[in-house]
């Protein structure tokens, strides 16, 4: 399967809170950040943007990897992001992943879920919008 580099390099954002590429599933990368200092909120607990920065990286990181198959090349442009945080993430490493719901020329629409040790248990979830422009080169 291809590597990170291949669907586009995680931005300093996500490398900035040790955001990583865990594993692949069926196509779909899986990411991972490592519970320390740079992602705590109140003790022992993932900040709230931290869940949300993993959210989003993991949303952007499924539809890039869905253009990179179909070799479609796009610019992403946030259009919204919505955050649901359903528990507190304790002090041990997350997961996301993503799924596309809808691919359009233009749009597509994303769902993502953060969990930590059942993925049945997500901690967060989250829908996305995202306008896919023509590249400029």
């Amino acid at each position: 399967m291809a590597d990170i580099s291949d669907i586009d390099a995680l931005t300093p954002y996500a490398r900035s809170l040790g955001i990583a590429l865990e594993s692949w599933e069926d196509g779909i990368p899986i990411l991972s950040v490592p519970f320390d200092e740079l992602v705590e909120g109140r003790p022992d607990h993932y900040h709230g943007g931290a869940t949300g920065g993993l959210l989003e990286t993991a949303g952007y990181a499924v539809l890039r990897a869905e253009l990179a198959r179909q070799q479609r090349a796009a610019m992403l442009k946030p259009i919204n992001i919505t955050v649901q945080y359903l528990a507190a993430g304790k002090s041990r490493t997350s997961y996301a992943a993503g799924r596309i719901t809808k691919l359009g020329r233009r749009s597509a629409n994303l769902t993502v879920e953060a969990w930590q040790d059942d993925r049945s248990r997500p901690i967060a979830t989250a829908v996305m919008n995202v306008l896919m422009a023509e590249p400029t080169n």
